[in-house]
Formats: C-alpha cells, structure tokens, sequence
C-alpha cells in the first residue's frame, strides 16, 4: 500500500474552502467529472480516462473540516482505498493537507496526478471567487 500527500497553504477563508470540499455532489473542481450523483453517504460519478467511480463517504466533519471517503466500485481492481482531505485554519486562509492510501501501488501515480490537478483547479475556483 501507498500513501499519497499533498500540502498547501491557500490565502483563502477555511470556511470558504470547506463550503466547496463539503458539497459532496460538486463536481467542478475535480478535472474529468461532468457531474457526480449522490444517494445517502454514496456519491458516484464517471471520470474521464477511468471510468464509472463510486465512493462512500466515511465523514464529512464541519466542525473539523474533515472529508474522509473511500472508493467502493472502479473499474480498477483496487483492493484499499481511502482518502482524507483536511483543512486548518491559519493566519492567512488556511491548510489544506490531502492524503490518499492505495493498494495496489501501480495506481499510485494515476491518482497523485488526479489529486494534484483536482487542487490546481480548486484553487483557479477559488481565485475567481468573489471577496
């Protein structure tokens, strides 16, 4: 199993940041995916290059800005998946740490690039967003 992590500091409120990371059916800051579906604690979506996806959402703390979900049906033969995304508020915005195990390891790769691009585009989101 691989463990995956991305870190970085955006100049934007945590409360802002958390508003779209929290809105388990959005869509656009994650490059490849028109639209994701959501029924209870399950989300599903098809991402380009991939395939059809569904997650299970094991936690969508407010208090704590913590998202933790697990990828439940790919069309990988992915045997553990399970990623954190976690917001700190800081002096100016707030931290974003991203943090994915996989297993097997040869999907590492794939998914480090999905969770690069997919903080490139929050960030092009946020950057547009209003004061």
């Amino acid at each position: 199993m691989k463990t995956l992590t991305i870190t970085e500091s955006l100049n934007h409120n945590v409360n802002l940041v958390w508003e779209i990371i929290s809105d388990l059916s959005r869509s656009d800051w994650v490059p490849g995916v028109d639209e994701i579906s959501l029924e209870e604690d399950t989300r599903e979506f098809f991402m380009q290059g991939m395939g059809k996806i569904k997650e299970k959402i094991l936690l969508c703390d407010e208090r704590n800005k913590v998202l933790k979900y697990s990828a439940i049906e790919t069309p990988a033969e992915i045997k553990h998946h399970l990623a954190c995304i976690e917001l700190t508020e800081s002096e100016t915005g707030c931290d974003f740490s991203w943090s994915t195990e996989i297993d097997p390891e040869i999907y590492s790769s794939g998914v480090e690039q999905g969770m690069i691009s997919s903080l490139e585009q929050l960030k092009k989101i946020l950057d547009n967003q209003l004061p």
